[in-house]
């Protein structure tokens, strides 16, 4: 392999990371927050694609200019799951992991059924956009700008949700209650309300990433779920509830699938993937940056 092709695979890789941790983040910030993990984040993230299909549709705007409001839906979406099928999952007396594990896989599987009934199970994709088509070429890697831009709006979003948590007053109270539920009450932070921000901001994140994939990846109702198996992944090798390790560790997915995509046939690109992630596992359970 040349430098030249070495280059245009690691580039690849790199881009690809980065869409795969905005898809990964709002999933990791959910389980931060509240030890759930939200086994419908493959349909939100769905559901951000026909979204922006169907806003490019009724606006004729470009998905670009479409996203801000993809991630407002999903925010309002995302709360509204919380208020609507988690909060009482949590309340429950017994096996409460188990209740809120079939509550978010029941919900995943009720989006998923209205998508076939009203969407029909039809590929769809959108024919045009700003970035659709073109190429950036950087002293002959070849890029393409819809995954270069995905990868800018991913750095974009770490960014505001790194200045979100570390100079709002919301992102303290949600740092808090990331570390004590139980205290936060005893200071006057209302901890449902705080549960109910932090699913919207979860789902408006992945809202985001589903507004990105729109523009180059067909949109059909089972598309969440090879992206939400990435997701998984991404965040228990990053470690549970590290934003950072989301980053960290979608870059590292996107780069390893990338090399083995080049090594084995690009079927199996997955299997590095897994590979690191069991050897991860079995040297430090906790992911790279999680905690126990």
């Amino acid at each position: 392999m040349t430098m030249q092709a070495l280059a245009q695979v690691l580039a690849s890789g790199l881009l690809t990371g980065l869409i795969y941790a905005l898809v990964a983040v709002g999933l990791s910030l959910i389980f931060g927050l509240m030890d759930v993990v939200n086994f419908a984040h493959g349909e939100f993230l769905m559901l951000a694609m026909y979204a922006t299909f169907g806003l490019v549709l009724v606006s004729g705007l470009d998905p670009v200019l479409l996203m801000p409001a993809v991630a407002a839906l999903l925010f309002i979406l995302g709360g509204t799951a919380y208020l609507g099928v988690v909060r009482f999952a949590m309340r429950a007396k017994a096996n409460q992991g188990m209740v809120q594990i079939f509550a978010t896989f029941g919900l995943a599987i009720l989006l998923q059924g209205a998508a076939q009934y009203l969407f029909t199970p039809d590929y769809r994709s959108l024919k045009t956009s700003w970035l659709g088509g073109h190429t950036l070429d950087l002293a002959g890697v070849y890029l393409p700008w819809p995954q270069v831009f995905g990868a800018l709006v991913s750095l974009a979003a770490f960014g505001g949700l790194y200045l979100l948590m570390t100079r709002t007053d919301f992102g303290r109270a949600l740092e808090a209650t990331r570390e004590d539920q139980g205290a936060v009450a005893l200071v006057g932070i209302d901890r449902n309300r705080v549960f109910a921000l932090g699913w919207g901001l979860g789902a408006a994140l992945v809202g985001l990433a589903g507004a990105v994939l729109a523009v180059f990846y067909y949109i059909h109702p089972g598309v969440g779920g090879a992206f939400a198996l990435i997701a998984y992944v991404t965040v228990a090798l990053g470690g549970f509830g590290s934003v950072f390790g989301a980053l960290v560790a979608g870059v590292v997915v996107g780069l390893v699938e990338a090399v083995t995509a080049v090594i084995l046939p690009p079927a199996l690109k997955s299997v590095g993937v897994y590979a690191l992630y069991l050897l991860v596992v079995l040297i430090r359970p906790q992911g790279l940056f999680g905690r126990l």
